[in-house]
């Protein structure tokens, strides 16, 4: 008898490949089959083994004589075969009538939701009749785009978040990746180009999220002006951002004139988006504004989502900003996730007792990481999800006054996994959420802020930002009332030896 297994997880990460070990249950030893492996299928007679290696396929015989080195398997011919047993891909071809495939489609993306929908009874809605009102639409069909409305249509019955239809074999439009310089440009009459009126600084260490005009030795400036880029003159009609298409994580010539009038002709890489260097910006803007405005007794934290990037932001702006006198918590645009209960956790610690050691001037806070002062949180009708539970619980928790808007309301988890034919994912609402005071109603409603703040438009359009402006007021009040024990070193214990007579 023989078995076969891959060689740790590793088949499970694409770029990861592993190696395929096969097992002589009769001769008791065990040998590499194969290696490269990404994933393995055993076929239908239970002896032919298929296994992808990078993007190839090869079919083996599963019940095969163990090579004799027990170090490396016999290394297969490259080319297609019986011999080698690599399928040749090129000859596949597979016909495809789309009503058809659409059809199934359609019928697959309703089958899920009726066994993956997170109460059995579809919350009472008539999934069969729900079906057959929109299958009816079918045969009107031209184009796959239209059987993507059709599917968001016929999931929007379900009157839930979450239920989404993603991806598919969509036509590709053309593509033009346009370059970034990570900079504010405004024209320049009399110099006669684009003024460089801002240049933004995400983080050092990483050139992918820093404008390549900080590209230490180039020393551009603020004032500067950008006269001609890839050789050609910059001008109002001619913008920088039409002469930097096609020019995505690419070099490209600018001519530069400084404010003296020199000009030079310097050779940067341009960035493939702005978004991470413009959201650094934005936070550390109003980090900035916040211990303006409290003397730095206040901390601010922004946390963009609940998954990894929002648990590594949070720690990144924590871990300066808890020790002060308050702690301003943002989680405006926060996009949800699944870390919220660890973020909370850590935001309810409060302070028992202090760590004094010898070694230090400043006595450790216990719990460790514990918030010096009184929490203010902002969120607004754009947190969802995860951000929704967030912005509720912080409230149930009792850690402070919720500023902003009501959050988006849609609360209902999923796991999206299930793939159609065409490589479309659509998800199911699987995992609904109770809470104590309101039950199921932050779904498809939201949660309500303490204080209720809105920013207009012409508010954005002139740099405030009412709600933060409302939080700051809030944290400064509070902190003014809030009592701390503190230490006092010179009560420390005294123990002098007994005198002797």
């Amino acid at each position: 008898m023989r078995g076969i297994k891959p060689a740790g997880k590793a088949w499970e990460d694409e770029d990861r490949a592993g190696t395929l070990l096969a097992y002589d249950f009769e001769q008791q030893r065990c040998a590499p089959a194969a290696h490269d492996v990404a994933e393995i299928r055993l076929a239908n007679d239970r002896r032919t083994l298929l296994y992808r290696s990078h993007e190839r396929l090869r079919a083996i015989d599963a019940q095969a004589d163990l090579p004799e080195d027990l170090d490396e398997p016999h290394k297969p011919a490259n080319e297609p075969g019986r011999k080698s047993g690599w399928i040749d891909l090129e000859r596949a071809s597979v016909e495809i009538e789309p009503r058809d495939e659409w059809a199934q489609m359609y019928r697959e993306a309703w089958r899920l939701q009726t066994e993956q929908f997170w109460v059995e009874d579809m919350s009472d809605i008539d999934w069969d009749r729900v079906y057959d009102r929109y299958h009816a639409l079918l045969p009107r069909i031209r184009t796959r785009s239209e059987l993507s409305d059709l599917i968001w249509e016929m999931q929007g019955e379900l009157g839930t978040s979450h239920a989404y239809e993603i991806g598919g074999d969509h036509r590709v439009p053309p593509h033009y990746r346009r370059g970034f310089l990570g900079a504010d440009l405004a024209f320049d009459e009399k110099g006669g180009g684009w003024s460089i009126e801002r240049i933004y600084r995400g983080d050092s260490w990483n050139r992918e999220v820093d404008s390549p005009l900080a590209e230490p030795g180039l020393d551009i400036r603020v004032g500067d002006t950008i006269v001609g880029i890839a050789g050609r003159a910059a001008t109002r009609d001619v913008t920088p951002q039409e002469l930097l298409v096609n020019t995505a994580g690419r070099e490209v010539v600018l001519a530069i004139r400084s404010r003296k009038g020199d000009e030079r002709r310097l050779c940067v890489k341009a960035l493939d988006g702005e978004q991470a260097l413009r959201y650094r910006a934005w936070v550390d803007d109003r980090r900035r504004y916040v211990h303006e405005r409290t003397d730095g007794k206040i901390g601010y934290i922004h946390i963009p989502d609940m998954g990894p990037w929002g648990f590594s932001e949070f720690h990144r702006g924590y871990l300066s900003e808890f020790n002060r006198g308050g702690l301003i918590v943002d989680v405006r645009y926060n996009r949800g996730g699944h870390v919220s209960p660890l973020l909370l956790e850590k935001l309810a610690r409060k302070r028992v007792g202090y760590d004094v050691s010898r070694y230090s001037n400043t006595p450790m806070p216990y719990p460790p990481e514990s918030v010096a002062g009184p929490i203010v949180a902002i969120t607004n009708q754009f947190a969802g999800s995860d951000g929704d539970i967030f912005s509720h619980c912080f409230k149930l928790y009792g850690l402070g006054p919720l500023v902003g808007k009501r959050t988006w309301g849609g609360v209902i988890g999923i796991n999206p996994y299930h793939r159609l034919v065409d490589g479309t994912i659509t998800t199911q609402p699987e995992f609904s959420f109770w809470f104590k005071d309101v039950g199921w109603k932050v779904e498809n409603y939201g949660t309500d802020p303490d204080y209720d703040v809105d920013i207009a438009p012409h508010d954005y359009r002139d740099g405030r930002d009412p709600q933060l402006d409302v939080a700051v007021r809030l944290a400064v009040t509070s902190a003014e009332t809030y009592h701390e024990e503190y230490p006092d070193l010179s009560s420390r214990p005294s123990l002098p030896l007994p005198t002797l007579g």
